[in-house]
């Protein structure tokens, strides 16, 4: 059975940071590529990180580049999410992707970032 189980959320002031964990099981982690995706209150998911199965090719969301650095351990089946210089704006639920194809494709539950005063 497929898991990926996020933590690492939480509350944090402006200017802070936070190192988001996903740890996945149950399939072959090694060949898939890894993404992070964020969804605030009353707008659509985005697409913040994205690192391929050899962690050799990584991409951001311009609202990130520069701030977040996204890393994977293949030898423990985990993908990290470093997210530095938080913003309010970068409040959201945070979910891990595991993507191969249209039907090798899974999801976390998502874990709660907060960035406030």
């Amino acid at each position: 059975q497929v898991h990926l189980v996020e933590s690492g959320g939480g509350l944090v002031q402006p200017g802070g940071s936070l190192r988001l964990s996903c740890a996945a099981s149950g399939f072959t982690f090694s060949n898939y590529f890894m993404n992070w995706y964020r969804q605030a209150p009353g707008k659509e998911r985005e697409l913040v990180a994205t690192i391929s199965s050899g962690g050799g090719m990584t991409k951001y969301a311009d609202s990130v580049k520069g701030r977040f650095i996204i890393s994977r351990d293949n030898a423990k089946d985990t993908v990290y999410l470093q997210m530095n210089s938080l913003r309010p704006e970068d409040t959201a639920v945070y979910y891990c992707n595991a993507h191969a194809t249209a039907t090798y494709d899974y999801w976390g539950q998502g874990t709660q970032v907060t960035v406030s005063s």
